[in-house]
């Protein structure tokens, strides 16, 4: 294993601290780092892309744990000392400047599978998940997701029917996907801790239902969840042949988005994409 210095002594020596702006919280605890690089299992000569990897805490727990991995970091600051673990760990590290809602992941990655793994920036993390999870293509290029997001918005993505966490997310997640809280981390771990607390989300790609376009389920969860007080036929209306289609699949248009299954909404969008 790679000696390195410790995660503090980095930063200071860089005069790093993290940005609101940005949305950053550094975590330093290398325990904790590596339990989180071994959430999606061996990773040894694997391709990795990793989204805001900050002065490295997370990129050297996978680069310890064997992985090949591309980072993209749009803040310049961090960049010294990314080029120095690049040193440390020779041709296995390629790092990128840029914003990754403008670049195009699967071309970066050269075409071939890749595991995602990252301490999202808060202020891109919803906006990066809904596109990984997005794309009439499927299976997608990535084998799984391993992220970290805002306690809140990881219960909102692996929430059953029924309460108010469930909504757009949680189908968007799971109507092709199993998706699970791997892991909680407590504010104090961070450097600025946070106001709120965090959690780990692992995705894998399962089979995707045959017959439904996944803009088609899109829109309609959006519409759906757009005004959740509403009773479907209402909420429905703005989505053409979508309440005839309630009824076609013996669902009573009175009842509001967070009552139906997973698997409700991907017959609807099944008949509407016919």
């Amino acid at each position: 294993m790679t000696d390195l210095p410790p995660l503090r002594e980095v930063i200071a020596r860089h005069g790093l601290s993290a940005s609101k702006a940005l949305g950053q919280n550094f975590l330093f605890d290398e325990q904790l780092l590596d339990r989180i690089a071994a959430l999606p299992g061996d990773l040894n000569g694997k391709q990795v892309l990793e989204v805001g990897p900050g002065p490295g805490g997370l990129t050297r727990a996978l680069l310890r744990a064997g992985a090949q991995v591309t980072a993209i970091e749009m803040d310049s600051r961090c960049l010294p000392a990314l080029a120095e673990l690049g040193d440390a760990f020779p041709g296995k590290l390629k790092v990128i400047q840029g914003d990754a809602l403008k670049l195009d992941h699967a071309e970066i990655m050269g075409g071939e599978p890749f595991a995602v793994l990252s301490n999202l920036p808060y202020n891109v993390g919803t906006a990066l998940f809904t596109r990984w999870l997005g794309g009439e293509s499927w299976p997608p290029l990535w084998t799984s997701l391993t992220l970290m997001f805002q306690q809140e918005v990881a219960q909102r993505i692996v929430a059953a029917p029924g309460g108010s966490a469930y909504g757009r997310l949680a189908i968007l997640a799971q109507w092709r996907s199993s998706a699970r809280l791997a892991m909680k981390v407590h504010r104090s771990a961070f450097t600025p801790p946070p106001k709120v607390m965090s959690a780990i989300v692992h995705v894998e790609p399962a089979e995707m239902p045959e017959g439904v376009s996944a803009k088609r389920l899109e829109k309609l969860t959006e519409a759906a969840f757009g005004q959740r007080r509403k009773m479907l036929r209402q909420s429905l209306k703005g989505v053409p042949g979508a309440v005839e289609a309630l009824e076609q699949i013996g669902i009573d248009p009175q009842r509001r988005a967070e009552t139906l299954e997973v698997d409700d909404f991907v017959r609807l969008a099944r008949i509407l994409s016919a």
